[in-house]
């Protein structure tokens, strides 16, 4: 598994690259947005470990790049910030962010969620079930997603948020729920995020398709 790690400090770069290179992972490395657009269409790694803070393109003007100008490139996106403001990690999310590492960075806090993330990167490819519901057909294999037969690519937990929750019309999740089944026991995220997807993916595809329980959780509508 390749994983690229993008930072304008060198020493963080090493020091995450090191603890990477002892587990057996590839390493790349980018000190700038510019650098890292570079080396993701040449080499497409499935982690990208993105700085928030950096010069010239920052990691969330990097982030939305990627996901705008690779369609069918799926990465897992974390960010490495050291700032915990509720709009700087939304910001982060609507570019197209999974997750979030607080710096500063603890060596075995940070191999776990690299662990951790690989177990879902291959529990995903166990994803076979083309669902469809209403006017929408959801693709696993493609990360598609046709509404009224017009294709759309959603960054990946916004993807696995909707198929979790279509697999099963009319039940109703928790947030706690989707929590663990999208993001898993192993990595912390907050409730908010599941509200920001909940709207991302509202936008997309109508407010319609997925209905929030007050006080309990979300459900796709039948």
């Amino acid at each position: 598994m390749q994983i690229l790690i993008v930072d304008d400090e060198e020493d963080i770069i090493e020091f995450l690259s090191y603890n990477l290179a002892k587990e057996g992972y590839k390493v790349l490395k980018a000190r700038s947005g510019i650098k890292a657009l570079e080396i993701v269409n040449k080499h497409n790694p499935e982690i990208i470990v993105l700085d928030i803070m950096m010069p010239e393109m920052d990691g969330i003007e990097t982030c939305r790049q990627i996901r705008e100008q690779l369609k069918n490139y799926h990465p897992y996106i974390i960010f490495l910030t050291a700032r915990n403001e509720d709009f700087t990690q939304i910001a982060a999310l609507e570019s197209g962010g999974d997750d979030f590492i607080a710096k500063p960075i603890k060596p075995r806090v940070f191999i776990s969620k690299i662990h951790s993330i690989e177990r879902r990167l291959n529990n995903d490819k166990d994803l076979n079930n083309l669902i469809e519901i209403k006017n929408i057909t959801i693709n696993p294999e493609r990360f598609e997603v046709l509404n009224d037969g017009n294709p759309l690519v959603l960054p990946r937990k916004e993807f696995e948020l909707l198929y979790e929750l279509a697999k099963h019309p009319g039940r109703v999740y928790t947030r706690d729920e989707l929590l663990d089944k999208v993001w898993g026991n192993d990595i912390y995220v907050g409730e908010r995020t599941i509200d920001v997807h909940i709207r991302k993916l509202r936008e997309k595809l109508g407010n319609d398709l997925i209905q929030t329980i007050k006080g309990v959780g979300y459900k796709i509508n039948e």
